[in-house]
């Protein structure tokens, strides 16, 4: 028993990352590219898909508030991530620094959750991405077969008012494919591709803002919090908890930065300032979007696939057509293409931070060797991307959207929790470690972090915690089957 709590030392850790070879990552990222994987992480379905849903169903205009209740859960875990990812710089996020403060069972629970918030984080991305796409390859004339767009078993609805149920979504297993590819031929490819996507995204994002907020009804914005329907989460302030809690997931990917930590120029310095950089930026800026999505049209209109392009085109509409009319009228195009192209850079970094956990679990012997091969020209763990884009591809295919993004929330705020106390656990076992960035006002931040992540995941329903649980029941059964008898650790005597 003492050995599933055994800790990695975090000297062995630093040594790991400091390892060169064939069989090491390459450090090519710098501060600039661990800022734009964030933002390119974080900018995607969140905001492009679930904002509108969450208003629609739970919190009305105040989504606004569940934004900002999400963004203080994410930055008080934030300055948490930060700190471990310049104390324990080395591929694996939140399952190393559990490894390093919890002990090994610790870590493989955080391993195993990890999947929901990545794999599963990436599926969910590329369903929001196939609806983009889908609608955006309509505004050109083109129908996409309406039974290759969607889940098995969703209802469709035709442009004539029809229905059909679809079988399989083809776009979100394509898109999953040649993510994959980019992945395997290099982290320095996919950096520098993402570095594009993030800029054309975040000026779409910026011209939504500035577009429609001047065709904003200020009437929209009543009443503010929606009375509650005898529900909890539907509307009243339990929907801004519940609103809070699903739309957690357009904050996810800062996180995922800390997977990069092998393959950054300088992770002491840098993985800071990407985590909570990134953070902020995107902080302001959903914000703001979000308010003026439910200023534009009446939030119960927004649960729809594609919230973004219905709140501009009611701006559209406003703006008539004169010059602003011209302008305006091209934001549909622009916010479908900035979607497609943003929601590519989320699947790539998520799909990135999957491959990395599993490259670092299967360093320790808690998955088999072949989990580690790295490829002898590209300097990528090219096997377990391979397995992982199978993997996405499944979940995406079959899995609707709304399953999908619960999941991933619950999952990244488990991870939250832990890390929140691995910070306290750490200072307490190893206060003269050098701490590059240190966490302030400790031990209140990382408490209240764990606090704020537990009651963000109260108000998810029934069924997500359920999943959940069947999800972790199977993740042990694995771990005592496989994982502790490899472990290299335990098999060293500690």
């Amino acid at each position: 028993m003492k050995s599933m709590f055994a800790t990695k030392s975090i000297d062995h850790l630093k040594a790991e990352a400091a390892e060169i070879g064939e069989h090491s990552l390459k450090r090519v990222l710098s501060s600039r590219d661990l800022i734009s994987l964030g933002i390119g992480a974080i900018i995607g379905t969140g905001i492009f898909v679930l904002t509108g849903q969450a208003a629609a169903a739970h919190a009305g205009p105040a989504i606004v508030l569940s934004m900002i209740l999400a963004a203080v859960a994410s930055g008080l875990a934030g300055l948490c991530y930060a700190e471990f990812a310049s104390t324990v710089p080395i591929a694996g996020s939140a399952y190393t620094y559990g490894y390093a403060t919890l002990g090994e069972f610790v870590a493989w629970i955080i391993g195993w959750d990890l999947i929901l918030e990545y794999a599963l984080g990436a599926a969910t991305v590329a369903v929001g991405w196939s609806g983009y796409l889908v609608s955006f390859l309509h505004d050109f004339g083109i129908q996409f077969p309406a039974t290759l767009s969607a889940a098995p078993g969703t209802l469709v609805t035709l442009a004539d008012g029809s229905t059909v149920t679809a079988v399989f979504n083809l776009p979100a297993v394509l898109v999953t494919v040649l993510v994959s590819v980019l992945l395997i031929i290099g982290i320095s490819e996919s950096a520098k591709v993402n570095n594009i996507i993030v800029v054309v995204k975040l000026f779409v994002v910026l011209a939504v803002i500035a577009c429609g907020v001047m065709y904003v009804k200020t009437g929209n914005w009543f009443p503010f919090i929606p009375e509650n329907t005898g529900k909890f989460g539907e509307f009243g302030w339990s929907g801004v908890l519940r609103g809070a809690g699903v739309i957690f997931f357009a904050y996810i990917g800062f996180d995922a930065v800390s997977t990069a930590a092998q393959e950054a120029k300088n992770p002491q310095k840098d993985m800071p300032i990407g985590i909570l950089g990134s953070l902020l930026i995107c902080t302001l800026l959903y914000v703001m979007v979000s308010g003026v999505m439910v200023g534009l049209v009446p939030y119960a209109q927004l649960g729809v696939p594609a919230p973004m392009a219905v709140a501009i085109d009611a701006a559209k509409a406003q703006a008539g057509t004169g010059f602003m009319g011209t302008i305006v009228g091209a934001m549909p195009f622009l916010v479908k293409l900035g979607a497609i192209a943003g929601l590519s850079s989320v699947m790539v970094v998520m799909m990135l931070g999957q491959t990395r956990v599993f490259f670092s679990m299967s360093r320790d012997g808690l998955l088999p060797g072949w989990a580690k091969a790295v490829h002898p020209k590209y300097r990528t763990p090219y096997i377990t991307t391979i397995l992982t884009g199978i993997a996405v591809s499944i979940a995406a295919g079959f899995t609707p959207i709304g399953i999908l993004g619960e999941l991933v929330s619950i999952g990244t705020l488990l991870a939250f929790v832990i890390v929140s106390l691995g910070i306290l656990a750490l200072r307490y076992k190893r206060p003269e470690l050098d701490r590059p960035f240190k966490t302030p006002w400790v031990p209140f931040v990382p408490i209240l972090s764990a606090l704020v992540a537990i009651g963000l995941m109260a108000g998810l329903p029934w069924h997500t915690w359920r999943r959940l649980i069947i999800w972790m029941i199977l993740g042990v059964i694995i771990y005592f089957v496989y994982g502790r008898r490899h472990s290299t650790l335990r098999n060293a005597g500690h």
